[in-house]
């Protein structure tokens, strides 16, 4: 039987149901579920909140063996963060900086997404259907992730202006080659093919299995070693991957490796934009690419490619800190407000961006967005 945790919010006041399944031996399944369907599971301060008071608590309860991460939506596991919140709360205090909300919202999340990286438990995340920002921001620390035929994993912040955040110049280092930057600079969607091949998922289950997968996790015989667990936990989950043989779609990052390789070599930015807009080939995925470079923010353009170098060896931890620094700086950017208007408010997709090409950017314009707006960072304890 499931066992609600008594302290836990309610779904409505958070977006988040918290539940613990009952296992064999006494041991615990520890269920997150993302529960906010009208906004595709868009992420929210009080959902991070949720979120990590939870974590807190299971990692210091012995009877936890394992926490799933998941929801009941089959089309979307999250569609990225709340911007339209950060975008209310830098226009009603115009100029500020750092804004507390966007404070309070991106260093939180941070904080969360940091825990989840660096969890002793095993975290199994299920990943299939729209896996965007913020989402992948949660999945991406999961340490058993899972994909499905309809996953589609994407950092699409070029089309509002922002930056992918949430560590996303620390996962583009880890993907093949120059992948993330591909990556980060056009927003192309990525499969699941794309996604085992990147290294941002680990197994391959058919979405089918998502409704069952909380009681299949209760029958594995759990041990009281974390470590052990983790074992258990992959040899279970390859086993079914295995069995499952899930015809999945040819990954594009996979079939277009060398070409995108091409179109990213070198140290000039304005060159890569270049070659990446002016593809001329018949990839239906690889045009599309190139419109969303075309079409998107020049500014966030020139932060992808800044943060791509400068955190080429940095740690997570400063990753994340140099993250919060640049969002709460971009919700006071002109770009960022507008990009939100555009794409999530009015909704008509015609952005009127500060300088229309990336060339037109002014150095001292990305500068601004890498002072820090304080004393003591706030996530200077990561």
């Amino acid at each position: 039987m499931i066992e609600v945790a008594a302290n836990a919010p309610t779904p409505a006041a958070s977006g988040v149901r918290i539940e613990e399944l009952s296992a064999a031996g006494g041991r615990k399944v520890a269920i997150a579920t993302l529960d906010a369907p009208k906004s595709l599971n868009s992420i929210t301060l009080s959902m991070v909140r949720a979120l990590d008071a939870a974590l807190i608590r299971w990692q210091d309860d012995p009877s936890i063996a394992c926490v799933l991460l998941h929801t009941d939506l089959d089309k979307v596991f999250s569609a990225g963060g709340n911007m339209r919140a950060i975008r209310e709360a830098a226009l009603a205090a115009p100029g500020v900086v750092p804004n507390p909300d966007a404070v309070a919202f991106f260093g939180e999340e941070y904080r969360l997404d940091y825990r989840i990286h660096t969890y002793a438990k095993p975290i199994v995340c299920w990943g299939g259907g729209i896996v965007m920002g913020g989402g992948l921001g949660l999945m991406a620390g999961a340490s058993h992730r899972i994909v499905t035929e309809t996953t589609r994993i994407a950092m699409p912040e070029i089309n509002i202006g922002l930056f992918p955040d949430v560590g996303g110049s620390w996962l583009f280092h880890r993907m093949p080659g120059r992948t993330g930057l591909f990556a980060g600079l056009t927003a192309a969607p990525l499969n699941a093919a794309d996604a085992l091949f990147t290294g941002l998922g680990d197994y391959a289950l058919p979405q089918s299995d998502r409704a069952g997968l909380p009681q299949a996790l209760a029958a594995i015989d759990w041990s009281d070693s974390d470590h052990a667990n983790h074992v258990t936990l992959d040899r279970w989950l390859r086993a079914r991957s295995d069995a499952a043989a899930v015809p999945l779609p040819d990954g594009e990052m996979r079939t277009h490796f060398d070409t995108i390789q091409r179109m990213t070599e070198g140290s000039d930015p304005l060159a890569i934009a270049a070659r990446i807009t002016g593809y001329g080939g018949e990839s239906h995925w690889l045009q599309q690419a190139a419109k969303t470079l075309a079409k998107g923010s020049p500014v966030t353009a020139a932060l992808v490619w800044t943060l791509w170098h400068l955190n080429r060896f940095a740690s997570l931890a400063d990753v994340l800190r140099t993250d919060l620094t640049v969002g709460v700086q971009c919700a006071a950017h002109h770009d960022f407000i507008e990009g939100v208007r555009a794409v999530l408010v009015d909704k008509d997709h015609t952005p009127r961006w500060q300088y229309p090409t990336l060339a037109e950017v002014p150095d001292a314009l990305i500068e601004e967005h890498f002072v820090e707006p304080w004393k003591v960072h706030p996530l200077a304890d990561l």
